[in-house]
């Protein structure tokens, strides 16, 4: 006998450990060109970039940026940027040159990387971004950025065995006045340390080695990132999605034998309505886990869903700031349609206006009350604003507990709208209408009235063969009063080409109400 305890099992969720005992397995495939990394590759790669990012003089705890589009390059960068201990900051590719260079200089970025395809903002923000020691491009030339394939080239793809995993530092996309930063506190951890996506793929969902993941989603977004690479730590192929398009989803579901992908209820949306012969078309028998987040689903659309793809969807609220999750499966919201689940991190409260917890039925704000801490960088009013105390905070959104403890959304607070004295949310508008199918994307929100303050309005982009006008207006007006109080129904409807979408599938509704309240000094 020996009090010796036995040495703990070697780290194993991130790619170096795929590559020793996968390396030809695929790690990444472009859904468009086909382009191919295997762990090996990916593994590989990333030390290099580790290896550059430490002989540019960045240490743990460094920041560096990136601004690219889906490209096979764009996770083997952020491993890089992981490997070598950083907080790393993925910035939306549909930046404005102004939006850019505000996050590349917020953040404390060394070291940015970027590509051909912001060409045209580039100069600006390279201008705007004194701070930045090191610039490079991928993928072709760009003024004052070097070839970042070249200088990877020139780097070890040894791993270090002194590094210490990185965080991401991912921004709010914005939609309710400038991005917010959000920093989480970084430790030394081992590479390859158990993550919380990981985990959560693990027990929540059934991922399982050898598994194929699709992602339809901008790269740089805080869900498709993080899953991407938990999926990845667990030794999944990854299919990337260059841009989002509801038949081609599906076929590569049933070329690739997908098992695990993550969505936005808008993409259920949008491949609900293609034809039934074209949804029939394909196999997607391959799926275990439908995962889904970001906005509330509309109870129809995710009935239609579970009907079409069975039980295999799942439902996760949370936001960047990582202080709380709810979670539920197919059968459970089944039994509470419309939930977005119990909590499984974090306590929800639920509180009125006086900041007092509210009881059960009621709504109000939506907190998570938790040991977690997170920091709006560089902006400590706004961390201000989303606390409540010592150790609740809120995302900004309003909802209600049913007794059995499931958390359900109503809307943003930002967008309720105040018409004679009632409070209206405009998500529930929003769920009637999106399901017409004279409706391609529809978005609700209060615009100017004289009498009452504000009034619900509609605008909507018809959907192919409609004819936008007084007649549809009718008809839509008709169909949403046939299902929910008058008050709570647009009173006007206006037409448009297109609805401002982050390709998330997040709504800019501020960008529309914006356009209605220009000539007023208040928007309420």
């Amino acid at each position: 006998m020996t009090d010796e305890q036995p040495d703990a099992p070697p780290p194993t969720e991130y790619p170096g450990h795929w590559a020793a005992v996968a390396p030809d397995r695929p790690a990444i495939v472009m859904a468009g060109s086909g382009e191919t990394m295997t762990f090996g590759e990916l593994h590989a790669e990333a030390c290099r970039i580790a290896n550059l990012l430490r002989s540019l003089g960045l240490g743990f705890g460094d920041h560096m940026a990136f601004c690219l589009e889906n490209r096979i390059e764009f996770l083997a960068l952020t491993w890089g940027a992981h490997y070598a201990g950083l907080h790393y900051t993925a910035a939306s590719s549909r930046l404005t040159a102004d939006e850019l260079a505000y996050i590349v200089d917020d953040c404390g970025a060394r070291v940015f990387v970027t590509s051909p395809y912001k060409e045209d903002v580039i100069a600006e923000v390279t201008a705007a971004t004194p701070n930045v020691e090191a610039r490079f491009s991928i993928g072709g030339p760009l003024p004052d950025h070097a070839p970042f394939e070249d200088a990877v080239a020139t780097q070890s793809a040894d791993a270090d065995p002194d590094w210490s995993a990185g965080t991401d530092m991912l921004y709010s996309s914005g939609t309710t006045g400038r991005p917010k930063g959000v920093k989480r506190h970084l430790v030394p951890t081992p590479l390859g340390s158990s993550g919380s996506i990981s985990a959560m793929a693990q027990f929540l969902f059934g991922a399982q080695p050898g598994g194929t993941y699709l992602s339809p989603a901008p790269l740089y977004h805080a869900a498709p990132l993080r899953f991407c690479m938990g999926y990845q730590g667990l030794g999944n192929t990854v299919v990337v999605m260059e841009k989002y398009d509801p038949e081609h989803a599906l076929a590569l579901v049933e070329q690739h034998g997908v098992t695990d992908s993550q969505w936005v209820p808008t993409m259920f949306v949008r491949m609900l309505k293609l034809d039934d012969e074209v949804r029939e078309r394909y196999d997607v028998s391959s799926l275990r886990a439908v995962i889904h987040a970001a906005a509330p689903c509309p109870v129809d659309v995710k009935h239609r869903m579970i009907d079409w793809w069975g039980p295999v969807i799942y439902e996760y609220y949370a936001g960047t700031e990582g202080t709380g999750l709810t979670f539920t499966n197919s059968e459970d919201w089944l039994a509470h349609p419309g939930t977005v689940g119990k909590a499984l991190l974090g306590e929800v409260v639920i509180v009125g206006d006086d900041g007092e917890e509210l009881p059960v039925g009621e709504e109000g704000g939506v907190y998570f009350r938790s040991e977690v801490t997170f920091e709006y960088h560089n902006d400590p009013e706004k961390t201000a604003g989303a606390m409540l105390g010592a150790d609740m905070s809120t995302l900004g959104d309003v909802g209600r507990l049913d007794e059995d403890g499931f958390l359900y959304l109503t809307d943003r607070k930002a967008y309720m709208i105040i018409s004679g004295g009632v409070n209206i949310y405009p998500q529930e508008a929003e769920d009637v209408l999106t399901m017409h199918p004279s409706v391609f994307d529809v978005a609700v929100f209060g615009v100017p009235n004289d009498d009452f303050g504000e009034e619900v309005k509609a605008v909507v982009q018809p959907a192919e063969g409609a004819v936008p006008g007084p007649e549809l207006e009718r008809e839509l007006i008709a169909h949403c009063r046939s299902q929910l109080a008058d008050v709570k129904c647009p009173r006007s409807i206006d037409f448009r080409d297109e609805l401002p979408r982050h390709p998330t599938g997040k709504l800019y509704k501020r960008l529309l109400k914006d356009e209605y309240w220009q000539d007023r000094t208040s928007n309420i």
